[in-house]
């Protein structure tokens, strides 16, 4: 075959640092389109970017030549280099160390998009450690809760 082909569709997932409540809605309103042009730069497509005042949630279609790693470090770098540029008075914001990412069928991508839109009023009935332990177990992820909120 003289083509590849990749349908790398993930659903990212990491709150601010000590899961603050710093992401306001003016700061996300422009905070999330500039982290979507970074995914763009790194040859992906960010379908959604949202989240409440102390996470974040990307569905994103990774480039082939991306890992998942490379590309949330290069997104959580700069992001947060970027907000301390054009918001001085957010000198303590920063991204958790960690992240999940799930991949997402393309057939699921509507539903996990409603999901994300919705994070607001997600977050009104249910806390960031239940939403993602959620996740975690619903993916069959091996885990030690002692470690996740440290």
């Amino acid at each position: 075959m003289p083509h590849s082909f990749a349908s790398l569709l993930v659903h990212v997932i990491f709150s601010t640092k000590n899961r603050a409540c710093d992401l306001s809605p003016e700061l996300a309103a422009r905070l999330f389109p500039y982290m979507a042009g970074i995914v763009r730069e790194r040859k992906g497509v960010s379908l959604i970017i949202n989240g409440p005042a102390d996470h974040v949630h990307l569905l994103v279609h990774i480039s082939a030549t991306e890992s998942v790693a490379d590309l949330l470090r290069v997104v959580k770098t700069n992001s947060s280099r970027w907000v301390h540029e054009q918001f001085p008075e957010h000198k303590r914001f920063g991204w958790q160390a960690g992240y999940g990412a799930f991949t997402v069928s393309g057939s699921r991508a509507a539903d996990v998009t409603d999901y994300i839109a919705a994070q607001q009023e997600h977050h009104r009935r249910v806390s960031f450690q239940e939403e993602f332990l959620t996740f975690l177990r619903k993916h069959g992820m091996a885990f030690d809760e002692r470690d996740l909120w440290g």
